[in-house]
């Protein structure tokens, strides 16, 4: 691990500023120049001088990065645009085809929109997730141009393509590209964008790295922190980079607001036009909507257009179950529940949680009847249960993986005999942070007479019907109310969620990657 350095950056004779490096002095004067930029959010096109001592303390043009040595000096230099006059050319070829309009300053501006949308009716979010294979967006003429020289000559004779030009160009293009799906990537998720890097561009790996990867991953890193303070100066609405910005002296990067379980629109920005005080009037009249009996179309249309005002409320004040409750109650509509989980991820929760449970179940019985130990014989009685169709196959697996990954059912799933006295249940409700109850004897061969999943507390849903849809919805509350999950179950919900809804299955623990790996066996 890198020894954490800090420097003494010099912007003018009244300006001096303390650079903390947690991870040590970059390893190259692209990196530190990009680590500056983020930092104190200054524009590009400027040079570093360095304090040299055996002179007396006099600055130097920046050459190596072996000059910057922790607590020393540097002097940040802007270098003067290059002004050029250009004519302008009358003559026009005929032969070159009409643009339909377009012009090349429409162009730069449609350069600069981040989350804008086809048309006007369309949401102000995110509507893709992050791909499984990262694309490489196009890159301006010269860049490509110069790109395509260096794949060549690397084909040819292996050399690597080492521009600071080139490097500036992409990095912009890259943080473009990745700011349409997140603003804050995971490690993951910038392996994932240098991977196809290189894979596409062999000629941008880098000399003395083992995988030819670990600059760029650094430069990435540094550039979508110039790149969201580069956002936030354009003044426009940006709410998951506001959040954040109060904190960014104080806080660890922990303690940050930002998605944690692959939330596409985590923060997304009020539509176009409106502003808190009219979403605000719109929530009101939903209050008065849900009242109303088969009314489910204006619902869902209000509950997407108050999507983004109902996610600061969530997100920046964390209120409490019952409050969200009584502002948002058709949230707690199944069909709302699974509607924000769509908004918040842009995909469906049902049916993918469904589609993925019933290819890998086959597999699963194999592996559960094949598990030993405490867990295999509290899989026993679930399995014989089973084969005698006294339980849903769909129930039975869900539990069966719950002890599979060393983990309490009794932690998610309190089971109540029919003649259980509501006493016992409301007490039981009190005592809950998130509980599946099943009520009936569901063991003896009878369906459960209700399911209610309880949050913090309070029932939240009842009228379920089975363990796997209580378990499906429960998901959809968690990213609807911003939720943690328990940390005794954590293995099943990342199961969950990375194995059953494939969100940020780029990475799992290594308890859930074995299974994975046995479901590809």
């Amino acid at each position: 691990m890198s020894t954490p350095a800090k420097l003494r950056i010099i912007f003018d004779d009244h300006t001096v500023h303390k650079l903390l490096l947690p991870s040590g002095i970059p390893s190259s004067i692209q990196d530190l120049k990009l680590v500056i930029q983020s930092t104190f959010s200054i524009p590009d096109g400027f040079t570093l001088m360095y304090q040299d001592m055996e002179f007396g303390g006099q600055f130097f043009t920046l050459a190596s990065i072996e000059d910057v040595q922790d607590m020393g000096s540097l002097k940040v230099v802007q270098v003067e645009p290059v002004i050029v006059n250009l004519s302008a050319v009358e003559e026009k070829d005929d032969n070159l085809p009409e643009s339909d309009g377009l012009s090349f300053t429409s162009l730069a501006s449609q350069d600069t929109i981040l989350l804008s949308s086809s048309s006007d009716e369309s949401p102000s979010y995110r509507s893709q997730p992050w791909p499984r294979q990262f694309e490489i967006p196009p890159f301006s003429f010269d860049t490509q141009l110069m790109l395509d020289a260096g794949n060549r000559a690397y084909h040819s004779n292996g050399t690597l393509l080492n521009n600071p030009k080139v490097t500036s160009s992409v990095l912009e293009k890259l943080a473009e590209r990745i700011f349409q799906y997140t603003a804050y990537p995971t490690g993951i998720q910038v392996i994932n964008v240098v991977e196809a890097l290189v894979e596409k561009y062999p000629c941008l790996k880098e000399p003395g790295s083992f995988n030819g990867m670990y600059g760029w991953q650094q430069r990435i890193k540094y550039k979508m922190g110039n790149y969201r303070a580069k956002v936030r100066g354009l003044q426009i609405a940006c709410p998951e980079l506001e959040v954040n910005s109060s904190r960014k002296m104080t806080s660890s990067p922990k303690g940050l607001k930002r998605p944690k379980k692959a939330e596409v629109n985590y923060l997304p920005p009020l539509p176009l036009g409106e502003t808190k005080e009219t979403m605000e009037e719109e929530r009101v009249v939903l209050l008065t909507e849900v009242k109303k009996t088969n009314n489910n179309k204006i619902i869902r249309e209000k509950m997407e257009k108050t999507f983004p005002y109902r996610r600061l409320e969530v997100v920046n004040q964390m209120p409490a179950v019952p409050g969200v409750m009584e502002r948002w109650p058709a949230l707690f509509y199944e069909s709302q529940v699974k509607e924000e989980f769509k908004r918040i991820t842009t995909i469906h929760l049902d049916r993918t949680f469904l589609t993925k449970m019933d290819f890998y179940t086959p597999k699963l019985l194999t592996i559960f009847k094949s598990k030993g130990g405490t867990a295999g014989a509290k899989m026993k009685s679930v399995l014989e249960s089973l084969s005698q169709q006294q339980i849903d196959s769909r129930d039975a697996v869900i539990r069966c993986l719950i002890h599979f990954l060393g983990e309490s059912t009794e932690e998610l799933i309190k089971d109540y005999q029919q003649d259980v006295s509501k006493d016992v249940i409301e007490q039981d409700i009190k005592n809950s942070v998130i509980k599946i109850l099943v009520l009936g004897n569901a063991a003896e061969g009878a369906p459960p007479t209700d399911v209610i999943i309880v949050i913090d507390g309070t029932e939240v849903l009842g009228g379920c019907k089975t363990l796997t849809n209580a378990c499906i919805l429960l998901m959809g509350f968690v990213y609807s109310l911003n939720l943690s999950y328990p940390p005794k179950l954590k293995y099943t919900f990342e199961v969950f969620q990375k194995l059953l809804l494939e969100l940020d299955d780029l990475k799992f623990s290594a308890k859930v990657d074995s299974l994975r790996r046995k479901l590809l066996m």
